[in-house]
């Protein structure tokens, strides 16, 4: 039975994780206290951990909305993934989501490959890990645009 669980909890932590990844772009952001300048991050690892927060931790379309690049903002379609992320945290007993630290794996003066690991841990003890890829790009500061 513990070993179903699991499996559960995995299968829905990838499930979001697609979802965050659908629709040929997703939703990215800056640090917070930029997102009025429209200045991104002021680096790669900054404007991951960004969009890790506003998704995960503080689970707020608008404020994650205001931080996306550009070319991948869609209002609807974020405010939708992270509806996804809330409903999800509903679903389990105390969920807690952590990140590993944003790893630069490819940079150059435009763009950046981003790595991490998240985890979603239950108060029942039962954890999921799903490890993504960011794409960054540098635009008045660092955009995350991807996430696969």
């Amino acid at each position: 039975m513990k070993k179903k669980r699991g499996l559960l909890i995995a299968s829905i932590v990838l499930a979001v994780a697609l979802l965050l990844c659908g629709g040929g772009g997703t939703a990215a952001f800056l640090v917070l206290r930029n997102a009025e300048t429209g200045e991104g991050a002021p680096s790669p690892t900054e404007a991951v951990i960004g969009f890790l927060t506003a998704v995960y931790t503080d689970q707020d379309a608008k404020q994650a909305a205001a931080l996306v690049c550009p070319a991948a903002r869609d209002d609807k379609a974020i405010a939708k993934r992270v509806k996804e992320v809330r409903d999800l945290a509903t679903t389990y007993k105390n969920p807690r989501f952590s990140w590993s630290v944003p790893k630069v794996d490819d940079q150059n003066a435009e763009r950046a490959v981003v790595s991490t690991k998240v985890t979603m841990a239950t108060g029942d003890e039962k954890v999921s890990r799903q490890d993504l890829k960011f794409t960054v790009v540098q635009s008045s500061g660092w955009w995350v645009c991807e996430v696969a």
